[in-house]
Formats: structure tokens, sequence, C-alpha cells
């Protein structure tokens, strides 16, 4: 049943929906925003967005967005830091796995003009373009994936062992020696999050991420965060 929180959260969504929409300059400036300042937007589109995705998974697993202890801005910290993070990453992969093609496996300049195409144009969606776009996303949730995933569960239980409050947070240092060895749930963490999300949800969702606009990765990968909460409350 639709709770008035729920009719509040869709509301919001399409008001910001319109904004961007109807607003003379409002997408503008999105794009120039994230052009010029684009670690700085990567953090507030995580931060809203991951959150996000988090409160929507707690809304679907225990029928509210918010509940105490929750630790909303704590969790808005992190997945900003974290989503500086996510983006220089996009771009490391992006650039190593173009030279990588190229050089290690003797493309010869194929995979940069499949990627990267006319500097003015861009490149055109094709096969060669689609294969790059897949070769990226594999190497980085092969690669990058898997640390960060664990290194967000950590986090998250020291939110959650710090009451939940931004000064908690603080208290108390990151125990990660013990908390990976005594408080993550293994058999989640690896037999579903790591073998299941990653080959199945994460590979074909970023390569779609890697076959948008430059300036529009970063915003589909953080809206990706909210596509996971959902499936991981629905595994839950």
């Amino acid at each position: 049943m639709m709770k008035k929180s729920d009719k509040i959260t869709i509301a919001v969504i399409a008001a910001v929906i319109c904004g961007f929409a109807f607003i003379p300059g409002a997408w503008d400036w999105f794009i120039s925003a994230t052009k010029h300042h684009g670690l700085l937007m990567s953090f507030f589109k995580f931060a809203i967005l991951g959150t996000f995705g988090e409160m929507l998974s707690l809304r679907i697993k225990e029928g509210a967005y918010y509940k105490e202890g929750f630790g909303l801005l704590p969790k808005m910290l992190v997945w900003g830091v974290l989503g500086v993070v996510i983006a220089s990453a996009m771009t490391i992969f992006k650039t190593g796995t173009v030279v990588l093609l190229d050089s290690g496996f003797h493309l010869d300049g194929k995979a940069a003009k499949w990627f990267y195409g006319n500097p003015l144009t861009g490149a055109p969606l094709t096969w060669g373009k689609f294969f790059v776009a897949l070769c990226i996303s594999v190497l980085m949730n092969t690669l990058f994936a898997p640390v960060f995933m664990t290194f967000h569960k950590i986090t998250d239980i020291h939110i959650a062992e710090t009451g939940g409050s931004l000064a908690g947070f603080f208290s108390s240092p990151l125990n990660i020696q013990q908390t990976m060895a005594e408080k993550i749930n293994w058999n989640i963490q690896y037999g579903f999050v790591f073998k299941k999300t990653i080959p199945y949800f994460w590979y074909p969702a970023h390569t779609i991420t890697f076959l948008l606009p430059g300036t529009l990765q970063v915003l589909f990968a953080a809206a990706l965060g909210v596509a996971l909460g959902v499936i991981l409350s629905i595994k839950k």
C-alpha cells in the first residue's frame, strides 16, 4: 500500500525531473558543471542517489525510508567520497583499457577509434564501441568493484555500530581487520554480492554506462546504486 511518504518521494522525484526538463538553462548548467567540476559533482550525485538507494531498500524491507540509527549524514558522506573514487576509477579504466587493447592486444588504434571516434562528433554506436565498453566494464568490476564493495560494507557496519550519527562515525577509527574477519557475512558478500551481482548486474549495467556520453556516465552510474538497493532488498 502506498504511504504518504511514498507520495512525497514521488512528488520530489517528479519535481526534480520537471525542473531539469522545463526550467530554462537547468540542464545546460548541469552539463557544464559536470564538465568543469567533475569530481565535485560526482560527490553530490553519489551522496544523493546512493543514499536514496539505501533508503528505498529500507522502505522495501521495513516499510519506512528512515529509522533511528540509519545514519543519513554519514551515509551521504561515505557515498560522496566513494563517488569521487568511482568517478576516478571510471576514468582510469576507460583510458587504461583502450591502451591495453590497442597495445597489448595489437589492435593498433582501432579500440581508440571505436570508443572515442571523431574528436568533434564522438563515436557512433557500433559493435566495436560495444566491445570496448564491455571490456572496460569487465575489467573495472572484476579488479575494482570487490574492493569498493567490501570497503562500503565496512563503513555500513561502522555507521550502524556508532549509532548512525556523524559525530559517532568519527568518534572511533574503522577497525577494518576485525570487521572483515568477524562481522561481514561472506556467504552473502561473496556468494551473492560478488558472485551474482557483478557478472549478472554490474557487467551489463556498466557496459551501458560506458556507451553513454561522458557527461552522463557518472550520473547513470550513481543511479544504478538505486537499482542495486532494490535488488539487495529483494534478496534479503
